[in-house]
């Protein structure tokens, strides 16, 4: 892990109450893919080029619902007002500074509308996104989808990886299974059938399919993006029904003990899609040299969550932008290193298995 990453973990475990800090830091079962969400990539390595370098490096990433700074961007988590008074509001600021996109969660303590305006107070011209998962209801997605679009989101990130909640033994152990008084989904109060002024649940169904995806593309004009491949067939599918961009993830470890980690699954992911659309990785990335590893298997940016809130909970935005700011400086660090002047030059070439040796077909 970053050196500033793992400080301000450490930080924010000092701060939190114990409770919450397992419930942002753990994962499901016995926490297997947890684990080697982050242990893949310490199982691979970068073969330098040499001579072939800039004094300055662009790190600028497009992709389609925003131009991204650098190749890193805040992945949806929830409950920010756990970490921090200021919640989303405070993380939507430091991305916004930062120059990326916050894809805001529909889990936020803070309604989407005020994260938008929270972002935009500091970058007229940022880009929020929108996590929803399928709700069983349609009437309820598609009051999501209305309310993303009138709060100004540039686009959609559904999340396809949880038919049913996942179980966390940390939870269970602490018995915390709902949030603090004065908390709330902000984003499903006054949804079709919720209480007048009250929230619904956040809902979760095995039923939900391709034809709910299609009815969800038909609701709104903004790029979609698909959250939770792991499948090279399903990125294909993904393709075919007609989304923007897909995301390998498994949820940071939290919904399924028994998948690979989400390195492991991206290469197979990137082939299967065939540069038809971008495609982004989540989990286990904690410093810059996994950024690039990711950018060189073919990811286009990556995702980060849980040092997010590590830095939300030790120091709030300033702390959020540390984390930001670490990472950009990493990987324009790394990216010299490894000789490139642009992202495109980490390529896949460049990744090789560490004690395995280097072939000479390298290249």
């Amino acid at each position: 892990m970053s050196t500033v990453l793992s400080e301000l973990h450490d930080e924010a475990r000092a701060v939190l109450d114990p409770a919450h800090y397992d419930y942002y830091a753990g994962g499901v079962g016995d926490e297997a893919v947890l684990g080697e969400n982050e242990a893949a990539f310490r199982r691979l390595a970068l073969l330098p080029r040499v001579l072939r370098g800039a004094e300055t490096r662009d790190l600028a990433v497009d992709l389609p619902g925003g131009r991204l700074a650098l190749p890193v961007l805040v992945s949806p988590t929830a409950f920010h007002r756990l970490a921090h008074p200021d919640g989303e509001r405070a993380t939507a600021r430091a991305a916004a500074a930062a120059g990326t996109v916050l894809v805001s969660g529909v889990a936020s303590t803070v309604a989407i509308a005020e994260v938008v305006a929270a972002a935009r107070a500091v970058d007229p011209g940022a880009s929020v996104w929108f996590q929803l998962y399928p709700h069983p209801d349609e009437d309820v997605t598609a009051c999501l989808v209305r309310r993303a679009e009138r709060a100004g989101c540039a686009a959609l990130v559904v999340t396809a990886d949880s038919p049913v909640f996942g179980r966390h033994r940390r939870d269970a152990e602490h018995g915390f299974h709902d949030l603090p008084a004065g908390l709330a989904a902000e984003n499903m109060r006054d949804v079709p059938g919720a209480p007048p002024g009250g929230t619904r649940d956040i809902a979760m169904s095995p039923a939900v399919s391709w034809a709910h995806l299609d009815r969800l593309r038909e609701l709104t004009a903004l790029p979609l993006w698909l959250k939770g491949v792991l499948h090279p067939r399903d990125a294909v599918l993904a393709v075919e029904h007609g989304v923007a961009g897909v995301v390998v993830s498994n949820h940071g470890g939290r919904q399924c003990d028994v998948v690979p980690a989400a390195v492991e699954a991206l290469p197979a992911v990137v082939d299967a899609v065939a540069g038809r659309v971008p495609v982004l990785l989540d989990g286990g990335v904690r410093g810059g040299g996994d950024v690039a590893v990711a950018l060189a298997l073919g990811a286009a940016a990556v995702g980060v969550g849980r040092p997010v809130l590590w830095g939300l909970a030790a120091a709030g935005e300033t702390g959020v932008a540390r984390v930001l700011d670490a990472l950009r400086d990493e990987v324009d660090h790394v990216l010299a290193l490894c000789g490139g002047r642009d992202l495109a030059d980490l390529t896949r070439d460049l990744v090789v298995p560490r004690g395995a040796g280097v072939s000479a077909r390298c290249g």
